[in-house]
């Protein structure tokens, strides 16, 4: 069985929360993960409620709100944001909330952060999966945002999130970083980049990432975890032009994730032995 592919309501910005659960449902994806930021529906649980029954589609994790632009929702305080979004997480289903390590500004929030979320693991079945991230560059120079650091193979978080944006930004070899991660690995923010210093979030197939690679590396695996389209289409010129890129993903992630099945199908069939009474 393959792995589900959802969508996260950030590929649909700068639509709303809704308008990403009412796509999602239309347009194929098995759920939606919901990034909690500044439109306030996504804060709302009740809210979320009502989307998921009234779409038909299950929310199966939450991104907490640890972006620079989401830095006030759900309070300011690092450890409470974390408490509400396991909160969230546990109300509407959803197996996964995602992390990000800690801005090295934030000094309390960094020094108990590995113990800490190990600790949050220890009180739920929700997984709290810590994403890779990348160095920030400007003017030649390179400025390390993120303690204890971006390369989350550095630190022996339980769960990891392997974003493939973040791959093309920091350098770093996404497919080596996913079998690195091996177990640890339960989630995927599946997008593309050219290798520029931007974080691009390119349709999968548009950049440089091994995408493809990538995806039937996890299917051969038995990755039991989500997939998550997670693109940018800001961009798009209408909904229509929106709607092709959040199908173009889905379509490059259901082909490349049912290829290593397909594969290991053929291996049995053409096999002397397992194959021998087909």
């Amino acid at each position: 069985m393959s792995p589900i592919v959802t969508l996260s309501t950030s590929s649909t910005f700068p639509e709303s929360t809704a308008a990403s659960f009412e796509m999602a449902a239309r347009l194929g994806y098995d759920g939606v993960e919901v990034m909690v930021g500044t439109d306030a529906v996504s804060q709302d649980s009740s809210a979320l409620l009502r989307l998921r029954d009234h779409y038909g589609i299950a929310i199966t994790s939450i991104h907490a709100p640890c972006l620079l632009v989401s830095q006030a929702v759900w309070g300011t305080e690092p450890w409470g944001k974390l408490q509400r979004a396991k909160a969230a997480a546990e109300l509407l289903g959803a197996s996964t909330v995602v992390v990000h390590p800690p801005f090295r500004w934030q000094r309390d929030y960094v020094k108990d952060f590995v113990s800490g979320i190990d600790s949050m693991s220890n009180e739920t079945d929700v997984k709290f999966a810590v994403e890779n991230m990348f160095p920030w560059r400007a003017a030649g120079r390179e400025f390390a945002a993120y303690l204890p650091g971006w390369d989350i193979r550095d630190e022996d978080y339980r769960y990891a999130t392997l974003d493939l944006s973040h791959t093309s930004v920091s350098g770093s070899d996404a497919l080596e970083m996913s079998t690195d991660l091996a177990e640890r690995l339960v989630h995927v923010h599946l997008a593309d980049g050219s290798g520029s210093n931007r974080d691009e979030h390119l349709v999968p197939g548009r950049g440089q990432q091994p995408c493809a690679e990538v995806l039937q590396e996890l299917a051969a695996r038995g990755f039991a975890g989500h997939v998550v389209v997670e693109i940018s289409t800001r961009k798009a010129a209408d909904r229509a032009e929106r709607e092709r890129d959040l199908v173009e993903a889905r379509v490059f992630a259901g082909r490349h994730l049912a290829a290593a099945d397909s594969s290991a199908a053929k291996l049995t069939a053409d096999d002397p032995v397992t194959g021998a009474d087909r």
